[in-house]
């Protein structure tokens, strides 16, 4: 008896490591960015606070920033993060890597999709000239608050009073 217990544990545990394999290896629905994505994710948002995390996998501090978005998302589940990856579209699979391995990949997630780089910056904010990471706050009435360079508790503490207000 005791060893067809001993061997229900050991299936169910070997299921739970399949399981979990497969979930990772699943894709993430990457959406592209073009010129007129920046609109739609102002309306699909109309009316609640927001974040707009833009990042890129050649950023180092945009993945170190990742942990602090990873917790804001588990204390916070309520608050919208969408994350934008100013990466080319050939890079998704790198992007879906560093999302899955930082707990963002059930985040709405978005990619440039446009070669003109500059002309989506452009869209988003006129006064943004690529720097990197770069991080909106958006209140329910959309004004927004735009901070690049890695961010940190206090001032993300700061900006989420002021969004959710």
């Amino acid at each position: 008896m005791l060893k067809l217990v001993h061997c229900y544990r050991l299936s169910a545990i070997g299921f739970l490591a399949l399981f979990c394999s497969w979930v990772l290896a699943q894709p993430i629905a990457l959406k592209p960015f073009t010129f007129e994505s920046y609109q739609q994710i102002l309306e699909d948002h109309a009316m609640q606070p927001f974040m707009l995390v833009i990042w890129s996998i050649d950023c180092p501090s945009c993945v170190k920033d990742m942990a602090l978005i990873e917790q804001i998302h588990q204390n916070q589940p309520e608050l919208k993060i969408v994350m934008l990856s100013t990466d080319d579209v050939s890079a998704s699979e790198q992007i879906e890597k560093i999302l899955q391995q930082n707990h963002l990949a059930d985040l709405e997630n978005w990619v440039f999709a446009d070669t003109n780089s500059q002309k989506l910056r452009y869209q988003i904010d006129p006064k943004w000239y690529g720097e990197l990471p770069r991080t909106y706050f958006f209140d329910a009435a959309h004004h927004r608050e735009g901070i690049s360079g890695v961010l940190s508790q206090e001032k993300l503490d700061a900006q989420l009073k002021r969004a959710l207000k």
